[in-house]
């Protein structure tokens, strides 16, 4: 046991008790206890892997602070804990920081230089162009990905244990280490070999800066200006002309049919006919189609290959022609489509031609406009655009060879159960749960999880080359399973030779990798030891916890969800926790983006890791909670509640517990009555996942119980002639006892010390408390409590001192309060100092009346 200081400070237990928790092993996951115990004694948590790119933000320990919670109170509850921790290393935000840290680009066709020393180190090179950054192979660049993401996981271990995350940081994974990239392959080889992957030509969203394929689930909304611009398309048949508006005027040469509402009465004649677009002078049809908005432009539309989402729907459920005209650039397409013939048309064409889709729309309203097809000058509007959510521009839509993984989008079996695996989940807050019925019922597409990127978990097939050195896509290599981890560019596909490579009749290596969230799907695989480790995936599989911010429900708990479903048909967690957003002061959402992101490590330095902790555990599961960095009132508080645990516990512990001691004075029951209840309720709301609950009951009566209870005692504790003596000492240490555990799982630090100073061992592995069972009316407690603060406010109001003594004091009360009072008259008249004290029963509220205070002696 430790040494009481003379002043107790929140300043260093944070360095102190992390380094004496990682020396005593304090939160390993014991396999063997785990093993013995057996899976109901087992809590495991499927931990979300932060993205190892740039800095943490205060989003990351509201969330985590929340699921440490939990886990600090399940593992006080006996649970043996598995509680790891991953990283995120792979993916987008990832080469992008590279590039901007290093001043470089990837450049696959360059060789690699052993010798390779980047132009500069810690840039910030967010304005520079890609021309301005030097060009290097794809394994310096790599290796710069490896070098920056260990670098920044150091940073992130380090605020984690200054926030006092109880992870066991022995169980560690990244997102892009051998095991991982082993578990990553053999889990889309297994969907390959079950047809729940496969490979595709079509239409995809595509992120022009990034040259790559983004999935539905990566997209966002964004308000952009926009304008509409009224065409004028030619009957065939020579009856005159049907106007559109569109706000794609750069796609007319993409155009393969117009639509309107089959019910929409104004073209119920032109259904089935054809019309000629403005400038290229293309047949296209008119058809019908629910998806058309009547009361939208002029209530017809052209279909392009593709301007937008609907268009996709429309060319695939209306069986149209494909005439992609933008290029994987962003730029229009040297090449016409073949349908325009005549000489104009391609003249207009050759006009667009290399040009970005700003300056093809630009030139293409000048030549409409030179032409007299454009009908009236284009009337400016804003509306919402899809961007890829880490992108710069808006999304196109290209047409390019990708790989899927099944859905559910067109299988109505599989969309069907996992549904059915998410009602049987249980959501804490559990509204969350429509937001994943939602997306799952409204999904488009198979889950493109292909990516043209470079760091991340290559895709493990290669493809036959036919007699002409062409692949044939019929022909997908798979590796063997014994040879995971494979990198196609470097390995040679069972079979053949390294000499065959681009050989006709050979092989071709897939050089696409996975988009992060295929690896990141397989969390619970990756930590759990999935193909890999079967004792330790059968201890804690399926998980107990999947926490996470409401935003990724769409992308991490659905592509996890669905991971689990197609390879074990059930839910890889029995329970999912989901944090609400941090909002700025003005209540929008922290985001990079916006600017108004607040890193939490200069908080933490400054009001100390409890304090912030508090403030976490303050807001209820799915709640939004809004974060003033200027003024963190929340954080303040909890500060100043960890400094009252401290000084409070020295206070208790400066009275000595007689052995033999007993309760025997009412107060003191009625004192530990009450919490007994707060015990229980708190216990209840721990298990709901409610730690918000748990924590305002909690304090509540902390509060209470330094401010009165103390106050009613201490005279008695102090008087070792008093008969009273030992049961206030007693009842104190025990009140002391219990309020730390119930602290524990937010404090962590605060109570870890004040335990150190009377208990053996640490607070974190002490049992949660129950209920002392101790007879006792917490009625008692209430009506002296209530009494006291009847009294100081006499005081107040008389503007005297709270320690002025009071010669004569009057309390009315109901015939029941009266008794209650009578019983800790003593107590009252102590702390009150009160000389004579009469208690009046037949009030219905209690009133302090005809208050004396004594003449102050100078």
């Amino acid at each position: 046991m430790a040494h009481i200081p003379d002043k107790p400070a929140l300043e260093g237990l944070e360095q102190k008790w992390d380094a004496a928790w990682s020396e005593q092993g304090t939160y390993l996951f014991d396999r063997a206890r785990a093993a013995a115990a057996g899976r109901d004694r087992i809590y495991s948590v499927d931990t979300p892997p932060p993205t190892a790119s740039g800095s943490l933000h205060i989003g990351h320990v509201f969330s985590f602070t929340h699921t440490d919670l939990k886990v600090r109170y399940e593992r006080m509850r006996g649970k043996t804990v598995f509680y790891p921790m991953g990283w995120d290393d792979n993916g987008l935000p990832t080469e992008r920081r590279v590039q901007n840290y290093y001043g470089v680009r990837c450049d696959p066709s360059l060789p690699y230089d052993p010798d390779f020393t980047p132009p500069f180190t810690g840039g910030d090179n967010k304005s520079s162009r890609a021309a301005d950054q030097k060009p290097i192979s794809r394994r310096n660049f790599i290796e710069l990905c490896e070098t920056l993401t260990v670098e920044d996981e150091k940073h992130f271990e380090a605020l984690f244990r200054q926030l006092g995350l109880s992870v066991d940081w022995t169980q560690t994974y990244r997102t892009i280490s051998d095991d991982t990239i082993r578990t990553s392959q053999l889990a889309f080889v297994r969907n390959l070999e079950r047809g729940e992957a496969y490979q595709a030509l079509a239409p995809t969203l595509w992120d022009i800066d990034f040259r790559t394929a983004i999935a539905q689930a990566e997209l966002e909304d964004r308000e952009q200006p926009a304008a509409y611009h009224r065409l004028a398309f030619h009957r065939t048949d020579g009856a005159g002309d049907i106007h559109i508006e569109t706000t794609r005027p750069e796609l007319l040469a993409a155009c393969v049919a117009l639509v309107a509402h089959p019910d929409d009465e104004r073209y119920q004649s032109v259904f089935g006919s054809t019309v000629r677009t403005p400038l290229f002078d293309v047949e296209v049809p008119v058809l019908a189609h629910p998806l058309a908005q009547q009361d939208k432009g002029s209530g017809i539309a052209m279909i392009c290959t593709f301007g937008d989402v609907t268009d996709i729907v429309w060319w695939r459920e209306l069986d149209l022609p494909n005439r992609t005209i933008l290029g994987e650039d962003g730029r229009v397409i040297a090449e016409a489509p073949d349908v325009i013939v005549t000489d104009a048309g391609k003249t207009a064409y050759a006009e667009l031609a290399g040009k970005t889709v700003f300056s093809a729309k630009k030139r293409i309203v000048e030549l409409l406009r030179e032409s007299g097809e454009l009908i009236g000058e284009p009337k400016p509007f804003s509306h919402v655009v899809k961007f890829y959510e880490k992108g710069d521009r808006p999304m196109e839509i290209v047409s390019t060879r990708q790989w899927y993984i099944r859905n559910g989008a067109r299988d109505e079996a599989l969309r069907d159960r996992l549904i059915e695996l998410g009602a049987e989940l249980s959501w804490h807050p559990d509204f969350m749960r429509v937001r994943y019925e939602n997306w799952t019922n409204g999904l488009t597409g198979d889950w493109l999880v292909s990516r043209q990127r470079f760091f991340g978990v290559p895709i493990p097939v290669w493809y036959g080359l036919d007699a002409d050195g062409e692949r044939d896509y019929d022909r997908v290599l798979i590796p063997d399973l014994a040879q995971l981890p494979v990198d196609p560019t470097v390995d040679v596909p069972p079979g053949f030779s390294e000499a065959q490579r681009g050989a006709p009749g050979g092989f071709d290596a897939e050089r696409d990798i996975f988009d992060t969230w295929a690896t990141s799907s397989l969390t619970p695989q990756l930590a759990g030891g999935w193909q890999r480790d079967d004792e330790l995936w059968d201890l804690v599989a399926p998980f107990d916890l999947r926490p996470q911010g409401q935003d990724i429900i769409r992308t991490w708990l659905f592509s996890t969800m669905l991971r689990s479903a197609l390879e074990d048909d059930r839910s890889p967690w029995t329970d999912a926790a989901i944090s609400g957003f941090i909002v700025d002061p003005d209540r929008k959402k922290m985001s990079k983006s916006k600017g108004n992101v607040v890193t939490p490590a200069a908080i933490l330095d400054q009001h100390g890791s409890d304090a912030v902790r508090y403030w976490a555990a303050s807001s209820r599961l799915g709640t939004d909670a809004a974060f003033d960095a200027q003024n963190p009132t929340q954080v303040k508080i909890g500060r100043r509640l960890a400094i009252k645990v401290l000084n409070a516990a020295k206070f208790v512990l400066s009275f000595p517990v007689p052995e033999g001691a007993e309760i025997t004075h009412a107060l003191d029951a009625s004192m530990l009555a009450t919490l007994d209840q707060v015990v229980r309720d708190a216990t209840r709301a721990y298990d709901a996942y409610d730690h918000a609950r748990a924590l305002e009951l909690t304090e509540a009566f902390f509060w209470t119980f330094c401010d009165d209870y103390l106050e009613l005692v201490k005279e008695r504790a102090y008087n070792q002639t008093d008969v009273g003596q030992a049961s206030a000492a007693l009842a104190l240490r025990l009140a002391l006892s219990t309020l730390l555990r119930l602290l524990a799982p937010v404090l962590a630090f605060a109570t870890e010390e004040a335990w150190s100073w009377f208990e053996e061992g640490s607070i974190h592995t002490a049992a949660w408390p129950e209920p002392l069972g101790i007879e006792g009316d917490p009625a008692v407690l209430a009506a002296v409590s209530e009494a006291l603060v009847g009294i100081r406010r006499a005081k107040t109001e008389a503007k005297a001192s709270q320690k002025t003594p009071v010669a004569r004091l009057v309390v009315r009360a109901s015939a029941q309060t009266a008794a209650l009072l009578r019983a800790a008259e003593g107590d009252l008249r102590a702390v009150g100092r009160i000389e004579r004290l009469e208690i009046v029963e037949g009030a219905d509220e209690l009133s302090i009346d005809n208050i004396e205070l004594a003449p102050t002696v100078a």
